[in-house]
């Protein structure tokens, strides 16, 4: 019984039995969280949630990241609709999951109302990650393929296995809470594809029924305990086909971390680009230099062929207009997206082919060849994993730079906190980091 199983891995995973590497991973998780869900806080999608919650948020400790505080419903839902709206968060290549946004937003506001330490909030974030990532890895990308966004029903199932841990909820609450959350797990791809934020949504209430199934299993109301493996339960359901679990081998090793505010997909095109001007030693290219610019890559990423985006939700989503504003830029950053028209022309001279050798790669490997063909001559370069796998992580003083450009205003050296965090209240923690205010 996988639900069973599950259930039993919370209740009985103890902080003493994580390996440091994970324990200072999901450090960095959270680090990478925070500066992200900072910045989305500010953002279209972020504040317009707010105002419709406004009239409903209740007095509480949870910190709604840049907003203040309220009760652990709402802020739950607030913080990971910031966490996911910039497309910058962390997710998993096997998994197709953007755990953070989704896990870490349900555990933080359940460890401020219940003044854990951070001992207990790593513990209860990493058992989120698992469970999550775990399941995310059995169903895909048959889950995905069948327009599904794992971040919307996985992330909720994981969600509510971090809250029941923050908790202390024992097995027969733990079953339950997996009950109730299994049945509230959803996210369509269509949200993300018609560059719409759904998409948000999908993490802030993977985190807010993440939330309520843990507060709901405590007071005893109960949940199928069949939910992932019954007849009608997530499995055959969800998925035509799944593998077998492999619990507990902590999989948030294998989180990657995102560089550029677009699709994942989209990365390694990027990076194919930036090698070929980094060869040239060009900041940038202009279009009149280029002829023509080919990508064969996988049949999921050629598939982010939107050449007329309509908003910056769907510019996301397309790898030629999000191609083009590199090559003009020489870089691809927030600032970057708020004007994206002028590169449509140049996105006209990209054509996007499914390369048969490359898709046998995926999804182990995401690779894209990108051609540049110039008046002067033709340049190619091939990635197969994008910058912040795991093969190829951001380290430390990567995510506090990204941190830092996310929030210039934001004082870095307040992160050093969170390297002696374990023992510390999460509520003290979060009001030493001063991320409850929004100072802009």
């Amino acid at each position: 019984m996988i639900t069973r199983k599950f259930a039993d891995f919370i209740v009985s995973l103890k902080y003493e039995d994580i390996p440091s590497d994970v324990i200072e991973k999901a450090r960095l998780c959270f680090m990478d969280f925070l500066g992200v869900s900072l910045r989305g806080s500010k953002e279209k999608s972020g504040i317009s949630a707010l105002k419709a919650l406004q009239p409903h948020i209740s007095p509480g400790k949870a910190t709604i990241i840049g907003h203040g505080h309220g009760d652990p419903l709402n802020a739950s839902l607030a913080n990971g609709i910031f966490a996911h709206s910039l497309d910058l968060d962390d997710g998993h290549r096997i998994a197709h999951l953007h755990p953070g946004a989704s896990i870490i937003p349900a555990t933080l506001a359940l460890a401020e109302k219940e003044n854990a330490n951070g001992r207990k909030f790593l513990t209860s974030l990493i058992i989120g990650y698992e469970i999550g990532l775990s399941l995310g890895i059995m169903i895909n990308p048959y889950h995905r393929n069948m327009g599904f966004h794992s971040t919307g029903t996985c992330g909720t199932i994981g969600a509510a296995a971090a809250s029941a841990k923050v908790l202390d909820l024992d097995r027969k609450e733990t079953l339950n809470c997996l009950g109730l959350a299994g049945t509230q797990a959803a996210g369509l791809l269509e949200s993300d594809h018609k560059g719409s934020m759904g998409k948000h949504l999908h993490a802030g209430r993977a985190a807010q029924s993440g939330v309520l199934s843990a507060l709901l299993a405590k007071e005893g109301f109960t949940g199928a305990d069949s939910i992932l493996e019954g007849d009608e339960g997530f499995l055959n359901v969800m998925t035509s086909e799944y593998d077998e679990d492999k619990l507990g081998d902590f999989h948030i090793r294998q989180v990657y971390m995102k560089k550029y505010p677009i699709c994942r997909h989209i990365h390694s095109t990027i990076d194919s680009a930036a090698k070929i001007l980094n060869f040239l030693k060009l900041n940038s290219v202009d279009e009149a230099m280029v002829d023509e610019v080919i990508v064969r890559t996988y049949k999921i990423a050629a598939e982010h062929d939107n050449y007329k985006p309509e908003n910056i939700e769907s510019l996301r989503q397309s790898l030629p207009v999000s191609l083009a504003l590199f090559l003009l830029n020489g870089d691809l950053r927030l600032e970057h997206l708020e004007d994206f028209n002028f590169a449509c022309e140049l996105a006209g001279k990209i054509r996007i082919e499914t390369d048969r050798k490359l898709d046998s790669l995926y999804p182990e490997k995401r690779p894209s060849k990108v051609i540049l063909k110039l008046k002067g001559g033709n340049l190619e370069a091939l990635t197969i994993l994008p910058c912040g796998e795991p093969e190829n992580p951001l380290k430390r003083e990567d995510v506090l730079k990204k941190f830092k450009m996310l929030n210039s205003e934001y004082e870095i050296k307040k992160l050093k906190i969170l390297d002696e965090m374990e023992s510390t209240p999460m509520d003290e923690l979060m009001d030493e980091l001063n991320l409850g205010r929004n100072k802009t």
